[in-house]
C-alpha cells in the first residue's frame, strides 16, 4: 500500500466518513505543506501537516513525515501558519450601495468589496439574511462563473414581516407582509421558486422604538411547513422572547439574534432548553448591540445590554444549543469580526466552540455538513490559512493570510 493512502483511510475511519466523495491522493494537484492543521473543532491539531487537494476536494491530510505529495502536485509552503476549514458568516446583507447593479458592475470593484467585507476575514461561505433577491442572485452567478472572487452565497431574499410589522429602522424599505397561513404558504413557495435558498421570518419586530409587532403562530407554522417541504432552512428574527418562543414552537431552524433590549423586559429562561429540544440553532450577533447603541448615542446602555446578551448566549451554550457565527455585516458597517470573537469568548465560548460556530455548526444548519466544515478526505477544499494560532489568541482568527474555496485561492493578503 503506498504510504500516501494510509492517512486517508485512517482519517476517514476516525471521522466515520464512509460516504465521503472518493478522491485519489495520488492524483492530487496541490499540496499545502508545513502548517499546523486543525482538521475539525475539538480534534487534535496536526503539526507540520500536509493537505493534498485534488480538483477542489481534500484528498488527504496528515503529518509531513507520513504523507508525501505526488510529484505532479504543486507544492505551497505554508510553514509556520495555521490552517482551518473555511469560515461561515451566517448573517450578512448585500444592501450597501456598492452591491447595487451586481449584474453589470465592474468585476474588480465587486471582488474588492467582497475581499474587504468578507474574504479578508476567512469567510468562504455566507448566508445573506435580507437583500434584494434578484441582485444577490446576480452577484452569486458572477462568483460561480469565476468573473468575481467571492464566497459561496446562500440567500433568504428580503425576509417576511408580520402584518403592519415592518421594522422602523429599515424605512423607507418595505418588506413583504404575512397575515394568513394560506398567504404565507404561497409567499414562501414563491420566494423559493424565485431562487432563495432559505426563508427569513420576522416573528417579532420593532415597528417603533417602543412597539413590537408579533407574527401569529399559525402564520409561522404555515411558512415553516412550506419551507421545510422544499428542504429549505427557516431563520427567525425575533426581537423579544414572545416572538422567539413562537418561532421555536413552530419549528424554525435558526434564531437570527439574541434579544437583550431592556425595553422588551426580562427574557424567558426556559427558552434555551426548548431550543435544544427542538434543534434550533442561535446566531448571537453580539457585537451588533454595542454598535447600534453607540450610533444611537446610548453608550450608557451598553454594559447592561451586553450583560443580558452574553447571559442569553451562555444559557444557550449550557443547554447544548448549536451556536452559529454571524455578525449582521452589511447592515452593520463594521466589517472586522474580532469584536464578535471577543464577545463570544466573554459569553463563555472557548476556541473549539467558536471554531464550531464558524465551520461545522453552520454547515449542519444549512444542510451541507457532508461536503464542508472539516478538513477531511472528500470534503470541499475550503481552507483558511492564518498567521497566528487562534487557540492562543482568539483575535488570530482575523489574521488571515490566504483563503481557498474548493482549492482555488480567492484571497491572498498583500
Amino acid at each position: 500500500m503506498p504510504r500516501v493512502i494510509l492517512p486517508v483511510i485512517l482519517l476517514a475511519a476516525l471521522a466515520g466518513c464512509s460516504d465521503a466523495r472518493e478522491v485519489d491522493p495520488l492524483d492530487a494537484d496541490l499540496a499545502l505543506v508545513g502548517a499546523t492543521v486543525y482538521p475539525a473543532p475539538g480534534a487534535e491539531p496536526i503539526v507540520d501537516g500536509v493537505i493534498l487537494v485534488d480538483h477542489g476536494l481534500i484528498a488527504a491530510v496528515g503529518m509531513r513525515d507520513s504523507l508525501v505529495p505526488p510529484p505532479t502536485a504543486r507544492v505551497l509552503d505554508v510553514s509556520g501558519t495555521i490552517i482551518t476549514a473555511g469560515f461561515w458568516n451566517a448573517h450578512v446583507h448585500f444592501t450597501e450601495p456598492r452591491w447595487q447593479g451586481a449584474d453589470t458592475a465592474l468585476s474588480d470593484s465587486l471582488s474588492a468589496g467582497l475581499a474587504e467585507m468578507l474574504l479578508r476575514y476567512g469567510f468562504v461561505r455566507v448566508v445573506d439574511t435580507g437583500s434584494d433577491l434578484e441582485n444577490t442572485l446576480a452577484l452569486r452567478r458572477r462568483i460561480a462563473a469565476g468573473d468575481v472572487d467571492g464566497p459561496a452565497i446562500l440567500t433568504t431574499g428580503p425576509g417576511f414581516v408580520p402584518e403592519m410589522g415592518n421594522p422602523y429602522y429599515l424605512a423607507p424599505l418595505q418588506l413583504p407582509e404575512l397575515s394568513r397561513g394560506a398567504d404565507a404558504r404561497r409567499a414562501v413557495r414563491g420566494m423559493l421558486g424565485d431562487g432563495a435558498d432559505a426563508i427569513k421570518l420576522f416573528t417579532s419586530s420593532w415597528t417603533h422604538p417602543d412597539t413590537i409587532a408579533v407574527m401569529s403562530a399559525a402564520v409561522v407554522r404555515s411558512a415553516v411547513a412550506a419551507a421545510h417541504a422544499r428542504g429549505a432552512t427557516v431563520i427567525a428574527h425575533a426581537s423579544e422572547d414572545v416572538g422567539a418562543g413562537i418561532a421555536v414552537e413552530a419549528g424554525v431552524d435558526v434564531l437570527a439574534h439574541t434579544f437583550p433590549a431592556e425595553r422588551s423586559g426580562p427574557w424567558d429562561r426556559s427558552l434555551p432548553a426548548k431550543m435544544h429540544a427542538a434543534s434550533v440553532a442561535l446566531i448571537p450577533t453580539l457585537s451588533l448591540w454595542p454598535w447600534e447603541l453607540h450610533r444611537a448615542g446610548l453608550d450608557s446602555a451598553v454594559a447592561a445590554t451586553m450583560a443580558v446578551a452574553r447571559d442569553q448566549v451562555r444559557a444557550c451554550l449550557e443547554a447544548g444549543v448549536s451556536i452559529v457565527f454571524g455578525t449582521d455585516v452589511g447592515y452593520m458597517t463594521e466589517y472586522d469580526p474580532r469584536a464578535e470573537y471577543r464577545e463570544l469568548t466573554a459569553a463563555g465560548l472557548e476556541f473549539a466552540d467558536i471554531l464550531t460556530a464558524l465551520t461545522t455548526a453552520p454547515a449542519a444548519a444549512f444542510g451541507v455538513s457532508d461536503v464542508t466544515g472539516r478538513i477531511e478526505p472528500g470534503f470541499d477544499a475550503d481552507l483558511v490559512v492564518l498567521d497566528r494560532d487562534p487557540a492562543r489568541s482568539i483575535d488570530a482568527l482575523a489574521s488571515v493570510r490566504l483563503v481557498m474555496r474548493r482549492g482555488q485561492v480567492i484571497f491572498s493578503a498583500p
